[in-house]
């Protein structure tokens, strides 16, 4: 049993939860991306309305963190959503800011709201869900710097894949003290 009497979430509902969130994430993280590109460029090679593209993926940005909260059977789901929404948009507006660059500060405010969206069970930590995160913007922040622009239409794979990944080694080093604690008592 994990807080509250609640079964742990399993492998599959957690993967499934990031899974649906991401593929919610892909089309508005494209439309942010299309609008500041169209913004930025000097040719008419952009959307006709640059800033209907960015508020299109703007809007977006709530539905995938209600994705989820609630597929991953949050306790306090709205509360989550509202937490995520908020974080979200301090760290995002930070990290572009200190990046220079808009990816990073929407992988890394993204990531930062699946933090508290996604349900955390016993063995998880926040702290190594902030590390998958940061190291979720890390790669983006280098990827945008080194290897061009197409290579980040991937980019949102990255945050909610990096904090299942956390989640899972924060899981198998609980087994890990577990196993340990045992045979040495």
């Amino acid at each position: 049993m994990s807080r509250a009497g609640i079964e742990p979430l399993s492998p599959q509902k957690k993967w499934r939860a990031i899974t649906i969130a991401t593929l919610v994430l892909v089309p508005a993280y494209w439309a942010i991306l299309i609008g500041f590109v169209s913004a930025g460029s000097d040719s008419d090679g952009g959307v006709g309305n640059p800033a209907a593209a960015i508020a299109f993926g703007l809007m977006l940005i709530p539905f995938v963190f209600v994705a989820l909260a609630f597929l991953s059977d949050h306790p306090m789901a709205a509360g989550a959503v509202v937490k995520a929404m908020g974080l979200c948009l301090v760290v995002g507006i930070c990290a572009s800011a200190l990046a220079g660059d808009a990816v990073t500060g929407i992988i890394a405010g993204v990531g930062a709201g699946g933090i508290v969206a996604l349900r955390a069970d016993e063995p998880h930590s926040w702290k190594a869900r902030a590390l998958g995160v940061a190291i979720a913007a890390s790669y983006t922040f280098i990827l945008a710097r080194t290897a061009g622009a197409i290579v980040l239409l991937p980019a949102p794979i990255f945050p909610f894949t990096a904090i299942g990944v956390a989640d899972h080694f924060s899981e198998r080093r609980s087994e890990r003290d577990t196993a340990a604690s045992r045979s040495s008592g």
